[in-house]
């Protein structure tokens, strides 16, 4: 099999091993997710953000074809047991390929806005173990323990970490696609890195004194830049697209949509639309699988097309807006101003302004905080081997990975209705900031 895709160019599936892809690709499962963007909402503030979780798929398990060849250049180093064989590539293509499985729709919205309900890695595990899918089929006919295999390093459990770490981990495939991927769709040049030069300058470490498979190294010290380079494209991509305002403030819509819907099933009322995954959803915080399987972006966006009409007036109006792209507006905390004390007076000074204008504060009104950690040296399960045999982490060699390691980017603004801005604005700007002198 060959294709084309927009990031990698020409792609190929060609070897025995690499057959399986083809006919996973085939199922109803994996199909069903070019039918969930990959970014959600972010298609709102970055208008070429339509790709979806299918495609990304297909770019992990090709990165994968990339990382199993490096890994066979320095099999010399290995024994045999530690070694890449048919099977364990075949393990390692496949997870790639199917640990998106279990996304609800728009991706990881979905889970956020139900948070006691099962997470996508809950459900793609599901995917995989059931009898009935037609990815277990596949896997099955191929291996009968296949299926349980592919489920354990789909979650980064494998005998042989280095592998584990490629499908899980902090340098994984998964990352190594979607950086290049929603930098591609997105426009954000900032976004790239050199993902040939990581595969190359890629190694593996000392192995322990049990004889467990080596770390995955980098060479030292030229591979260090393409670290460099790949961290610092996650950190800018979390700054400028998946922290966007417009983006945080659709999600957060979508939650409280999604929260309406449910209160309105507790307390008994009768909605349109409602698919039974959401009923149940509501109701136990769980589904059967096939009705999990039933929903997508089209069923979700009818839905919402259906709400705007709701006889409740709060679940019409958020309904309405977001299907509109009528976004609430944010206002953003910078410094001190993110101190808890600032922070929560703030969002009460703004939670009064939304209800003297008619809105309920409990619905209308939101404090977002966004946060993440692009790298932590603790977690990365990568080490810099130099040509001497010296062994060391990646931030003790790096100025640049020393500063950013266990460094967290934060986002945190309120979130509420475009008709109290001007009121919002003038209210908070005058409000002391913390520390600030008088």
């Amino acid at each position: 099999m060959i294709l084309r895709d927009p990031v990698h160019g020409l792609v190929s599936f060609e070897s025995a091993e690499e057959q399986i892809i083809e006919e996973l690709l085939a199922t109803a499962e994996l199909q069903r997710l070019r039918r969930i963007r990959q970014l959600g909402f972010t298609s709102l503030a970055y208008p070429g953000a339509d790709h979806t979780r299918f495609s990304h798929s297909l770019g992990a398990a090709h990165v994968m074809t990339r990382f199993v060849r490096r890994l066979r250049d320095l099999h010399h180093e290995l024994p045999p047991d530690q070694r890449l064989d048919t099977q364990r590539a075949r393990e390692a293509l496949a997870a790639a390929l199917l640990h998106d499985l279990g996304h609800g729709p728009f991706s990881h919205l979905f889970e956020a806005a139900l948070p006691l309900a099962p997470s996508h890695e809950t459900w793609t595990v599901r995917i995989l173990l059931d009898s009935d899918t037609e990815v277990h089929k596949v896997l099955h006919e191929v291996d009968r323990e296949l299926p349980a295999r592919v489920a354990d390093l789909v979650c980064g459990n494998h005998p042989i970490d280095y592998l584990a770490r490629a499908v899980s981990g902090t340098f994984d495939v998964d990352r190594c696609d979607y950086l290049l991927r929603d930098a591609h769709f997105t426009g954000v040049g900032y976004g790239r890195f050199d993902l040939d030069w990581l595969l190359r300058s890629l190694r593996l470490g000392v192995a322990g004194d049990s004889g467990s498979a080596p770390p995955l190294a980098i060479d030292g010290p030229k591979g260090l830049p393409a670290i460099e380079s790949f961290v610092l494209a996650r950190l800018f991509m979390f700054q400028q697209v998946y922290f966007h305002k417009a983006s945080r403030s659709s999600e957060w819509m979508l939650s409280r949509v999604l929260n309406r819907v449910r209160t309105l099933i507790l307390d008994g009322n009768s909605l349109a639309a409602v698919p039974p995954a959401l009923v149940d959803l509501a109701k136990r915080a769980d589904t059967s699988l096939d009705a999990y399987l039933a929903l997508d972006d089209m069923v979700l966006w009818e839905c919402l097309r259906a709400w705007r009409h709701a006889s409740d007036a709060i679940l019409s109006e958020l309904a309405s807006r977001l299907f509109m792209r009528r976004l609430y507006k944010t206002y953003e905390l910078y410094g001190s101003q993110t101190a808890p004390a600032w922070r929560d007076n703030a969002h009460s000074i703004v939670r009064d302004l939304a209800h003297n204008a008619g809105f309920d504060p409990d619905w209308h009104v939101g404090l977002d905080i966004a946060e993440d950690v692009p790298f932590n040296d603790a977690d990365a399960a990568i080490v810099v081997l130099f040509p001497n045999g010296q062994v060391r982490a990646p931030s003790e060699v790096s100025v640049l990975l020393r500063r950013l390691s266990g460094e967290s980017v934060d986002r945190v603004r309120l979130i509420f209705p475009p008709e109290i801005r001007a009121k919002v604005v003038e209210s908070l700007d005058i409000i002391p900031v913390p520390g600030a002198l008088s």
